[in-house]
């Protein structure tokens, strides 16, 4: 028996699964995030830029493009609570903190190698940033010092805190997820997640489960407190690059270089709904407090012209008619 949530949004999608493109960028998006409060969202490209949309009703309305970086920004993130600062990580050793009310760069803080994953401290105190040589480096938000810096003998994949901000969590190459105790950063466990690479981890808002996305095509959902797995998806073939819960906690979005995003119901894993695509999709954001998925593929300008990158942010869930 289906449940009521189910039933809610299979009829809230029937009529709201509209997609809809926007121009952002000049080369492929790696990283979407919305604001904390919904109004904003930004994307990161291979362009060396970051670029800031304000949500209008059902369109996104291009607001500014932030240019400094001298490399690929590969990740970025907004801060927990500011609505008006974010945070960018870039293959240029420099992570870059941006307020979208002077548009300036307010920060640009060197690193020691070329940083892939980044994230914000629940108390908005700190971002860790991590690199391709598997350091992760803890950085003061409001000084810009670094804290403390971890270098790791695994590949890091993404990190995360835990929604108390007393544990950090890092997946890792050989399918494990490691936790540290958090300020303390002694490792607390180890987690045989997946048999193959470990790559993604979102925790829902709720602070229940988190989840992770692997190399094996699976998302595993993982009570916090217990540290199990409660269940398994598994609808997509390819490795998966990017989860994201909703507002609510009660939808899980994953997606790979399948050609769809998978939409399921976290509670009992069914497919709620499935987002086509025409390319792999590199990352996906819930907008926090509507069921709007804000995403990035790997698109191609034109149908001749098989070179060019699109560089285009979509949105899925605006209403059929709009």
């Amino acid at each position: 028996m289906a449940s009521q949530y189910y039933q809610e949004m299979q009829e809230s999608f029937k009529n709201n699964n509209k997609s809809r493109e926007f121009p952002a960028h000049t080369a492929k998006v790696h990283s979407v995030a919305w604001s904390c409060d919904g109004r904003r969202l930004a994307s990161g490209s291979f362009d060396k830029t970051a670029s800031v949309f304000v949500l209008e009703k059902d369109r996104l309305v291009k607001e500014n493009n932030y240019r400094g970086h001298g490399d690929s920004v590969d990740q970025l993130c907004w801060h927990p609570t500011n609505p008006d600062l974010f945070v960018t990580a870039s293959g240029d050793k420099t992570i870059r903190i941006w307020d979208v009310r002077t548009t300036k760069c307010i920060a640009t803080v060197n690193t020691k190698g070329e940083n892939i994953n980044i994230c914000w401290s629940p108390d908005g105190q700190t971002i860790a940033v991590g690199n391709k040589d598997d350091v992760v480096t803890f950085i003061d938000a409001k000084t810009h010092r670094s804290r403390a810096e971890e270098q790791f003998k695994f590949e890091v994949n993404e990190i995360s805190w835990n929604n108390d901000n007393d544990m950090f969590f890092l997946t890792n190459g050989n399918g494990c997820i490691n936790i540290l105790s958090y300020p303390e950063l002694k490792p607390i466990q180890s987690i045989n997640a997946h048999p193959s690479n470990c790559i993604c981890i979102k925790f829902d808002p709720t602070g229940k489960y988190f989840a992770t996305g692997s190399a094996d095509a699976l998302v595993s959902l993982w009570d916090v407190e217990e540290l199990v797995c409660v269940r398994c998806f598994s609808r997509l073939d390819w490795p998966v690059r990017t989860l994201s819960f909703s507002h609510d906690g009660k939808m899980l979005a994953s997606a790979s270089e399948d050609h769809f995003i998978d939409i399921a119901e976290v509670e009992t894993g069914e497919k709620l709904w499935e987002v086509q695509c025409d390319s792999p999709t590199f990352t996906v954001a819930w907008h926090p407090k509507r069921p709007l998925l804000a995403y990035a593929c790997d698109d191609k300008e034109g149908k001749y012209d098989n070179n060019r990158e699109a560089g285009t942010v979509k949105l899925f869930g605006l209403p059929n008619d709009s």
